[in-house]
């Protein structure tokens, strides 16, 4: 009955994971997000930012992964004019578009070195430095942030710091791959069925017994993803 931005689910594992979503929304601890590829980090961030004291403000997403290093410090915490070749004019980073909202990192295990200590300054004192500034600017912004990574592994190995990792993880929801959850297999292939079924006028569609058996017994290694993608097509 409650609205978690499309997420769904009846299993024990994501009533959890609602659970966790009720409490932590309006807080303004960090969270950290686990999961698989195709589990539903993203949806499960924005579910929290929704619920939250912070949902008229911005929800801002950016994926670690999906740009270069040299790039990532700039389009984070913002660059003044003259920075570096190319900066003709002041910018403000994603850390702080996202004043008054809330800040989603994607693929969080992906962050070289230098930038985690940024980030981890950030998260400690509320200011960041623009690159290429000398001024401590205050900025109001929650973080959230995802991986499907081992982070722990990643310390070890020393590519993520371990301080970083305790200010990320006040709280950790872990999302459960489809397959230790099949009994909502049937549930969402039907939403997605619906869904698609009305984009395209087409009434009365279901899953014969048969088909749902098939599904339920699919491994599914892109997850929920891949059942949408699968009902769709």
């Amino acid at each position: 009955r409650d609205d978690f931005g499309g997420l769904l689910g009846t299993s024990p594992a994501m009533q959890t994971v609602f659970e966790t979503i009720r409490k932590v929304a309006n807080s303004d601890a960090p969270v950290l997000i686990l999961g698989e590829s195709g589990t539903g980090k993203e949806m499960v961030s924005r579910a929290i930012h929704q619920r939250s004291a912070r949902a008229s403000g911005p929800f801002v997403a950016i994926n670690c992964s999906a740009i270069p290093e040299s790039l990532l410090e700039s389009e984070l915490f913002g660059h003044e004019k003259g920075a570096f070749t190319g900066a003709h004019v002041q910018r403000k980073g994603r850390i702080e578009t996202a004043t008054s909202g809330t800040l989603f990192l994607d693929e969080i295990g992906e962050l070289a070195l230098p930038i985690q200590v940024k980030l981890l300054r950030f998260l400690q004192e509320k200011t960041i430095e623009r690159v290429g500034g000398r001024q401590e600017i205050a900025v109001d912004t929650r973080v959230l942030a995802a991986t499907n990574a081992d982070l722990k592994k990643g310390m070890a190995a020393g590519t993520f710091r371990e301080d970083l990792f305790y200010r990320l993880a006040v709280v950790k929801i872990s999302l459960p791959p489809l397959r230790e959850r099949d009994q909502d297999i049937p549930l969402l292939a039907q939403a997605f069925l619906q869904k698609y079924a009305a984009e395209t006028d087409k009434t009365g569609l279901a899953f014969a017994p048969d088909a749902v058996r098939v599904l339920q017994g699919h491994t599914w290694p892109g997850n929920v993803r891949e059942l949408q993608n699968r009902v769709r097509r």
